[in-house]
């Protein structure tokens, strides 16, 4: 077997250049204050709405990671009906989102509960309610048993696969999860945003699961930044900014993984990583402010609800243009029927309309 970082003798007893990382640390803490200290001047429907987009992007995103799409409208819905918020909309939602969303919600808003074996498993079980991942059957509700061989990670080809990684096997789980567990739980003199490095890379190392290991991960992650927080609600998404460097992910997980207990670049790669999406989060802030903004100016305009689904997502996550075709699509409507909603709005000074012909399409009216 290759040399892992969990078959070193020191492991788990992680290393770092304290000193290095405290001075990244300091930055990232004077971030985090000023952005919670942002929202909490905005106000409730503002702090709601924003909390939402987040929660929703960093569900996606962390799934996209891992290759998975989901459907934006089932996860922003189910994440709404959650919470009690009037933002949803009346959408169908598969139970495979409903898992992420739950699995998510329990570890942002339950981030001081106690981290166990069973939530942790029941974590991985509401991912895959079927019991499988795509058309394969894997073992959900507990730990892997490497029946079908050695946890790997690999890529390439059936029969030109190349192994990045080898994870600890099945009979070390108990033991692993439990150090790490104790880890998670108890109190350290560790500031909890380093902490939520060394939880990620360490469950990552781990794979405890056949599958969904690195959502868990993320997971774990974000509790751990709540923790630091004291906040149910953060502000920027983590899993964003990951999947953005996807590729430098792998390759620094792999790098730590086949390395020494010293961990510091990889703290180093979290910590930048973490930093720029706490700036990032500025834009976002914007758009809520543009949103917020605009249905407040237009509080006493009357909108059909086909105008209402539209206009709230031309200030979220519309792709491309908006023109009558893609009205009548979303909205499953008639191409008439689109038409004179667009006209409507044009008469109430909302959207204008931009080009000419086949380039024609409509914005919303600064």
């Amino acid at each position: 077997m290759k040399q892992y970082i969990w078959t070193c003798s020191a492991y788990p007893n992680f290393t770092y250049n304290n000193e290095l990382i405290l001075s990244m640390l300091t930055n990232i803490k004077l971030k985090q204050g000023y952005l919670l200290g942002k929202m909490a001047n905005l106000g409730f429907i503002n702090d709601d709405i924003t909390f939402l987009k987040i929660l929703t992007e960093d569900i996606l995103k962390s799934s996209e990671i891992e290759g998975l799409k989901l459907d934006t409208e089932q996860v922003r819905s189910s994440i709404a009906k959650r919470l009690g918020l009037n933002f949803g909309g009346d959408v169908y939602i598969e139970r495979n989102v409903d898992g992420i969303v739950d699995m998510m919600l329990d570890a942002t808003q339950n981030y001081n509960k106690k981290i166990t074996k069973k939530r942790l498993c029941g974590w991985q079980n509401s991912m895959f309610p079927n019991g499988y991942s795509g058309l394969t059957k894997i073992v959900t509700g507990k730990y892997r048993d490497d029946k079908n061989g050695v946890m790997q990670v690999v890529s390439g080809a059936i029969g030109h696969e190349t192994v990045h990684y080898e994870a600890p096997p099945a009979e070390l789980l108990n033991k692993e999860m439990s150090a790490l567990i104790d880890y998670i739980n108890n109190e350290t003199k560790t500031d909890n945003v380093i902490k939520a490095g060394i939880v990620h890379l360490w469950f990552v190392i781990i794979h405890p699961f056949e599958d969904g290991n690195g959502r868990i991960a993320r997971a774990l992650t974000d509790m751990m930044l709540a923790r630091s927080e004291n906040s149910p609600k953060r502000f920027y998404s983590m899993s964003s900014q990951i999947k953005q460097e996807r590729k430098s992910y792998y390759k620094m997980l792999e790098i730590t993984q086949k390395g020494s207990v010293d961990i510091t670049e990889w703290l180093k790669w979290f910590l930048t990583n973490l930093e720029i999406s706490i700036d990032n989060s500025d834009s976002l802030l914007n758009n809520v402010f543009e949103k917020s903004n605009f249905w407040k100016v237009n509080r006493n305009v009357i909108f059909n609800e086909r105008q209402k689904k539209i206009l709230d997502k031309l200030f979220d996550d519309f792709e491309g243009n908006l023109t009558t075709t893609k009205w009548a699509k979303i909205c499953g409507c008639s191409q008439d029927t689109a038409t004179r909603d667009i006209q409507d709005l044009i008469n109430k000074n909302i959207l204008e309309k931009i080009g000419q012909a086949k380039s024609t399409h409509y914005v919303i009216k600064e």
